[in-house]
């Protein structure tokens, strides 16, 4: 029961979220663009009895994932913004993501 409370209520977010996005779309993506996610996720974390440390490693990984998820955001824009087709704009910003995200691992790995 516990499960099905967090689906709805996160599909509903993310539901009013889309609905303004699609009435507004500047105003929708500046509210998509707040960390609903990560918090929705922190909080739930924490209700499940998550501890502190475990919180933190979350909000670390979250941290680290910000340059891909920017870099992919940025790549979608200028792919929608040269017209190309949304399945191809989404699968160019992945796959932007997905190599920074690699390039950043390694990097660390290499160094530390």
């Amino acid at each position: 029961m516990y499960t099905l409370f967090k689906i709805i209520l996160s599909a509903t977010v993310i539901a009013v979220i889309t609905e303004i996005a699609r009435r507004y779309p500047v105003q929708g993506g500046k509210i998509a663009a707040l960390p609903i996610v990560s918090l929705l996720s922190i909080f739930w974390l924490y209700v499940q009895g998550e501890t502190m440390q475990s919180l933190n490693q979350f909000v670390m990984g979250v941290l680290w994932g910000l340059p891909a998820t920017i870099l992919m955001l940025l790549i979608i824009a200028v792919s929608l913004h040269f017209s190309l087709n949304i399945v191809i704009s989404i699968g160019l910003g992945m796959l932007g993501w997905t190599i920074l995200l690699f390039t950043q691992d390694t990097m660390i790995k290499l160094f530390i």
